[in-house]
């Protein structure tokens, strides 16, 4: 069985994954089908989820391939250059095997640079412009809908396994980080009513979701534009909102937390020993970016890295069983081989369990293109390569003081060969997986079991129910 090692790019999200099964019957006569092509972050994968949530409302099927499909949606990338040449490459896919093509996400609110590619797409939209695409779907794809037929579930349609579902609390960023234009695309913060956002959660395990993946540009940021206004008996704050999601009885995963000082009054709801303690999982998605505060000040971030691993003992003070997952950029303009070895250096002490990495690059329209000193690519490369041998380093070794214990995992998949699993300590697709090779047979995704690990890997372990 392969091995999963995670993925190093923070703009990656799960391959979507269609079911038929979900479409109760298969496709009726006449009806009309739409394909979706989902990149970029899991942000965007439940935009894409809302888009065909919407069109299965007005009757239209999900098609898995591009010939079954009378156009094809591509929700784009565009927070690096890569990405968005990722997303022209799909572009161009699509259009040469379907032919009708219709553009959303990120890479959207450029749309000279989409159509200067590819001048033959239907349209282009920008991120979470759900009217104008359902819009564009019309006019290449008129709806002929059932009501008697069609029949939408009621969590709505999901790109990911049954089992664990994305759920994202708000929008925009109110940060100015000069390599990023997030907030140029998506806008400032602007976070969801705290009830509407349970209120799905609630749909989503009952209808079996087992595991929810909170997500956001900025999770702990969450409610600040509302004033932490309570309504409808919840509060817009992370906190209280961690606490109200912990109570519905899945498992509950923070990612991208903002180390603000009040982080750490979530550690008690992931702390098993505390009164309050494992409603949330003991896990935490930080995006530290760099170390030495020179190169977090041209970022334009907060530069206190000496107090962040003050925090982070604090942490597992409070939380020994916590993992922390963040991930970094070398090579920034003016990192020098003194700023990138505190990096290291503060790796080292930090001793963090998760940790992607990837290379600067120049995004249009990013802030960072015009500072001076641009580090070679040749530098960027064997920056990263030292990064991730220590990062890996790391890894291994944490993950060998787990032979012998006894934990709780999570059935992902289940094939001839054995039942993937994650432990509580791993995101889907990001992470690890712990595999079972023995005794599995009775096993389906969804299932949280016991196991006892036999063995470990760089990334990933191996164990056996019991």
């Amino acid at each position: 069985m392969s091995q999963n090692p995670p993925l190093l790019r923070p703009d990656l999200a799960p391959r979507p994954i269609f079911d038929s099964a979900r479409e109760k019957g298969g496709r009726r006569d006449g009806q009309p089908t739409i394909g979706m092509v989902s990149l970029g972050c899991p942000k965007a994968l439940v935009d894409s989820e809302r888009i065909l949530t919407r069109l299965r409302a007005e009757g239209y099927a999900i098609s898995p391939d591009y010939k079954g499909a009378g156009a094809v949606i591509v929700n784009t990338c565009g927070f690096l250059d890569s990405a968005k040449a990722e997303s022209l490459q799909a572009i161009g896919e699509a259009l040469s095997e379907n032919g009708k093509v219709i553009v959303t996400g990120c890479l959207g609110a450029e749309p000279e640079y989409i159509t200067g590619a590819h001048p033959s797409v239907l349209a282009v939209t920008g991120p979470q412009q759900y009217e104008q695409v359902l819009d564009a779907v019309h006019s290449a794809v008129p709806p002929s809908p059932d009501p008697f037929v069609d029949l939408l579930p009621a969590s709505g349609v999901k790109l990911t396994p049954r089992h664990y579902s994305y759920l994202k609390i708000s929008e925009g960023c109110n940060h100015a980080c000069k390599f990023c234009i997030i907030p140029d695309m998506r806008g400032r913060l602007v976070s969801r009513p705290a009830h509407a956002v349970i209120r799905e959660a609630e749909k989503l395990v009952e209808a079996g979701v087992r595991e929810l993946l909170v997500i956001s540009q900025d999770t702990s940021a969450y409610g600040l534009d509302r004033k932490f206004a309570t309504e409808r008996g919840h509060r817009a704050h992370i906190t209280d909102l961690a606490r109200d999601l912990g109570s519905l009885g899945a498992w509950v995963r923070l990612h991208y937390v903002y180390p603000y000082p009040h982080v750490r009054d979530l550690i008690p709801l992931m702390a098993a020993h505390s009164e309050s303690g494992g409603l949330v999982l003991p896990y935490l998605d930080i995006p530290f970016q760099h170390a030495h505060p020179d190169t977090l000040k041209r970022m334009a971030r907060p530069a206190a890295a000496a107090k962040t691993l003050d925090e982070i003992a604090a942490w597992r003070a409070a939380c020994p069983d916590i993992t922390l997952r963040s991930t970094f950029i070398v090579g920034y303009p003016g990192e020098t081989e003194a700023e990138f070895q505190t990096l290291l250096d503060w790796l080292d002490e930090a001793q963090l369990d998760r940790v992607g990495c990837f290379q600067y690059e120049n995004v249009k329209g990013a802030r960072a293109n015009d500072l001076p000193d641009h580090v070679p690519d040749p530098v960027k490369q064997e920056r990263w390569d030292r990064f991730m041998e220590k990062a890996q380093a790391i890894s291994e070794a944490k993950l060998a003081a787990k032979v012998g214990r006894r934990i709780e995992v999570i059935v992902d998949a289940v094939d001839a060969d054995g039942a993937t699993c994650r432990t509580k300590a791993d995101a889907p697709e990001i992470d690890g997986n712990l595999f079972i090779d023995e005794g599995f047979e009775a096993l389906s995704p969804g299932d949280i079991v016991t196991v006892t690990v036999d063995e470990a890997g760089e990334y990933d372990l191996w164990g056996r129910l019991g």
